[in-house]
């Protein structure tokens, strides 16, 4: 239950934009590469991540746009792009989540059962 809680509560927009930053990628690919790149600790849902998207590209933090992909069945894919705005937002997040981690395992190790 506690794996489940921290997941909840993952940074996603710093995770995707992260991500973003090495190439435009879309949803679901987002979900696996996090899920990949965490071994399996943080399993985002995919709809999580399509809601961060969706937020980060109305506050300018990406752009997103559509291709048609796969051939007869094909399906509209959503691409997104980190934008400079995002890139100074992503560090700012980096900075803040970094802070607030080092506080956290500050406060654990001086509570630390004997």
């Amino acid at each position: 239950m506690a794996n489940q809680e921290v997941t909840r509560k993952a940074p996603i927009d710093m995770l995707c934009l992260s991500l973003l930053c090495e190439k435009d990628r879309y949803g679901y690919e987002l979900s696996q590469e996090i899920i990949s790149r965490s071994e399996g600790k943080l399993a985002i849902p995919e709809a999580a991540v399509y809601i961060a998207m969706y937020k980060m590209v109305g506050k300018g933090y990406a752009t997103d746009r559509r291709e048609v992909v796969g051939g007869e069945k094909s399906r509209i894919r959503v691409y997104y792009h980190i934008t400079d705005s995002g890139r100074e937002y992503l560090q700012e997040a980096r900075n803040e989540f970094t802070r607030m981690a080092d506080g956290v395992r500050l406060f654990l190790k001086k509570n630390e059962q004997p």
